[in-house]
């Protein structure tokens, strides 16, 4: 089976409802600017979120989300099954938006045949409210894992805000899928230019999140659930061996890097999975090096869509020509998303 993990969803009807588009454009904070406008020569609309105004980073069209066309790509691509995920606007979704996109990824799933599979999305700040629409996702949906943002605001998933709800996810059995934001909570010197900040911002935003996760308590307090984070963590060599040092070989007068005997790499290696992303920009010399580097049991296919229809389209047949064994591939391309999000 060939499962793309990271398939994108809005519900259509923001575009043509004028008054569900103007709530959801309203709802826009954390710094960000947001907009509609129509795309030249289409007729088709565009919502246009910026951060800080001139600098666009999240870009949805209308027409990009409808069933019969991810249904039609993916059986171009030969994928089997995806998980449907939000594009970034969950970093400030309200819980009602947050019910309106359950409900509707659920009737993708439906209409789809059980081909498009939801992950739940929920604002994670453990309000009772939030955490009964986290539990009617698994309970009455069915939904096994939810999504959230690298980071809120300023506030990264190892701010004791956030306790309640992960405690909640913990409990509830649930894995939680990390999406990257497009620049990290830092980000004046990624603004400058376009490629630099959308595509470096969220690399560097990965690998603060995953190391943040990591050396705090959070799967102290949370221990059964696991964490997939999106573009391969960011930068996954610099984290899976730079960042958990092995303790000097002889004395040292002062200690300048925390060593702790394999057990922050421990805690990484149980706890954090990665999430290619699209596997086309890594290319292959560095997917065969995370292969080498994370293992193969670790790393998921995953395409961004409709961000490009070729990651997609293109991209099972590029990760099968890959220099890894045949069981590897089969893992990357189907074999763990299957086992983390626990679907038949």
């Amino acid at each position: 089976m060939i499962i793309d993990a990271n398939m994108y969803y809005i519900p259509e009807k923001i575009f043509t409802d004028d008054s569900l588009l103007e709530r959801f454009l309203g709802e826009v904070r954390f710094g960000w600017h947001a907009r509609c406008e129509e795309v030249p020569g289409t007729g088709k609309k565009q919502i246009v979120l910026e951060k800080p105004v001139g600098s666009q980073n999240l870009n949805y069209l209308q027409g990009d989300y409808t069933v019969e066309g991810q249904l039609a790509d993916m059986d171009a691509a030969g994928v089997d099954k995806a998980l449907l995920k939000v594009p970034g606007c969950h970093e400030w979704m309200s819980l009602e938006f947050c019910k309106m996109f359950n409900d509707g990824m659920w009737e993708h799933f439906q209409k789809s045949g059980g081909r498009l599979i939801p992950v739940a999305v929920v604002p994670p700040y453990g309000t009772p409210e939030s955490l009964a629409e986290l539990e009617r996702c698994h309970g009455e949906l069915g939904m096994t894992a939810v999504q959230v943002s690298a980071h809120y605001g300023d506030a990264y998933l190892d701010d004791m805000k956030f306790a309640a709800f992960f405690e909640k996810v913990n409990e509830l059995k649930m894995n939680v899928y990390v999406h990257h934001t497009p620049i990290p909570a830092e980000y004046q010197s990624f603004l400058a230019y376009n490629n630099v900040r959308r595509s470096y911002g969220r690399i560097v935003d990965q690998g603060l999140a995953v190391g943040r996760e990591v050396y705090s308590d959070l799967f102290e307090r949370c221990p059964d659930i696991r964490f997939v984070h999106s573009m391969m963590g960011g930068g996954f060599f610099a984290i899976a061996n730079l960042m958990f040092p092995e303790p000097p070989k002889g004395k040292e007068e002062i200690s300048r890097i925390q060593a702790d005997n394999g057990r922050m790499k421990e805690r990484f290696r149980k706890h954090i999975y990665f999430e290619m992303s699209h596997a086309q920009p890594w290319g292959k010399d560095a997917l065969e090096f995370a292969v080498k580097v994370l293992g193969a049991d670790h790393i998921i296919w995953g395409t961004s869509y409709p961000v490009r229809k070729e990651w997609l389209t293109g991209g099972p047949e590029f990760v099968k020509k890959l220099d890894v064994t045949e069981e590897e591939k089969l893992l990357m391309l189907g074999g763990n998303a299957e086992r983390i999000y626990v679907f038949s």
